[in-house]
């Protein structure tokens, strides 16, 4: 299927995408098959997003019902001739009865199956259930468009094969959607803003003390992107970023969604990472931050998950509360294949004051490091200390 240029500015192709979970739920009501069902809703948003701007719809919802609706019929026909299941078709209700229901979180379930890996979901859900193209997917997470297709063309095979997943349980959607923000913003749409999007259309859906956790995550998280860069582009570590450019907005929003969430006191990793994150965004410089009380968190996150990753986030919180040794003897129980240990221990022994070891630990990190800006900083760090700045 080909996908053509949105002609809606991107806030207005931001909005189409945001009937797809209620149209492709409707599609699966009427008794559509997950597959051809996404594809056809795919195929409406795209003729609305190039046709909308010069004629839109007075009920968009409907209008996009309709469409997803005949294009899924059309494509029943030219498959399966006039047989039996067309007669059936013929009997389905109008394509403008639009149910009342909202089926959207089944749906966020059914695309982050247990049964996919994270990364399939993650393209799974930013296709069907945050609307974008396959191109866009591919994008941003920078493969070549025919591999995103086959990758998406797989989760919905597995899909259509595990049936529903067993019900209750969104650690596969929470885990999906802290992907797709991590990934970025690569590509022509903004992933971060995207998770954020979605998580949020999640939280108001479900109770669930760690939907809640992962909306203030990537609400705190985001508050701080305005500074992660300089002006030429390069990463800017927490320690040295300007803290007037953080989003109050933002972060204001994370703290109460967590404050609600961690009042229920069923925690779970997400609320624990986002009080961490709460804690850095409450300081008004890196030196003022409670790192007590970051310990303190952390303390239970390693507790709770048993993570190295976690575990090395306590070493740098401890380092910081109790001075470099501290840090160093709490590190030694991590493994040496933790991503950004050498980073951490390159912080820790240029406190100390060995510098000449923290160099090599700086271009040790560099030569592990997997993204650009990462390593560049890294690079720049072990340049630093060997020319005695």
């Amino acid at each position: 299927m080909s996908e053509p240029a949105a002609s809606l500015d991107p806030g207005s192709a931001r909005v189409v995408r945001e009937f797809a979970p209620r149209v492709l739920s409707v599609l699966l009501a009427r008794g559509a098959d997950f597959s051809s069902a996404e594809d056809a809703v795919a195929e409406a948003l795209l003729q609305a997003v190039t046709t909308w701007a010069q004629d839109p719809p007075l009920d968009p919802q409907g209008w996009l019902v309709t469409t997803a609706w005949r294009r899924w019929v059309d494509g029943v026909r030219s498959a399966s001739a006039r047989t039996a299941r067309e007669e059936a078709l013929a009997l389905a209700p109008p394509p403008g009865d639009v149910p009342g229901t909202d089926d959207t979180l089944e749906l966020y379930r059914l695309c982050a199956h247990p049964a996919l890996s994270t990364a399939s979901a993650a393209a799974l859900v930013l296709r069907a259930v945050g609307g974008l193209t396959t191109r866009q997917v591919a994008d941003a997470f920078a493969v070549p468009e025919a591999t995103m297709a086959q990758r998406i063309s797989r989760a919905k095979r597995t899909v259509r094969e595990q049936g529903l997943p067993p019900s209750g349980s969104l650690t596969s959607v929470l885990r999906a959607l802290y992907l797709v923000f991590n990934e970025g913003h690569d590509g022509d749409v903004d992933l971060c803003e995207e998770a954020i999007r979605l998580a949020r259309e999640l939280h108001r859906r479900t109770a669930d003390e760690e939907a809640a956790g992962l909306l203030a995550l990537l609400l705190l998280h985001h508050a701080r992107r305005p500074a992660r860069t300089d002006e030429a582009g390069q990463l800017v570590p927490l320690d040295r970023q300007d803290r007037t450019r953080w989003r109050t907005d933002l972060a204001a929003e994370g703290v109460a969604v967590l404050q609600a969430a961690l009042a229920r006191e069923r925690r779970g990793e997400y609320q624990l990472q986002a009080a961490v994150a709460a804690l850095h965004c409450d300081a008004a410089t890196w030196e003022e931050t409670d790192w007590p009380q970051v310990v303190a968190w952390y303390d239970d996150l390693v507790a709770l998950t048993a993570s190295p990753v976690h575990a090395l986030g306590r070493v740098v919180a401890l380092g910081e509360a109790q001075g470099s040794a501290a840090g160093l003897a709490a590190l030694a129980a991590v493994p040496a294949d933790v991503p950004r240990r050498a980073a951490v221990e390159a912080r820790l022994r240029e406190a100390a004051g060995e510098r000449a070891v923290a160099a090599n630990l700086y271009a040790e990190a560099a030569r592990r490091a997997t993204r650009v800006r990462e390593r560049d900083h890294l690079v720049r760090e072990a340049a630093r200390l060997r020319q005695g700045r």
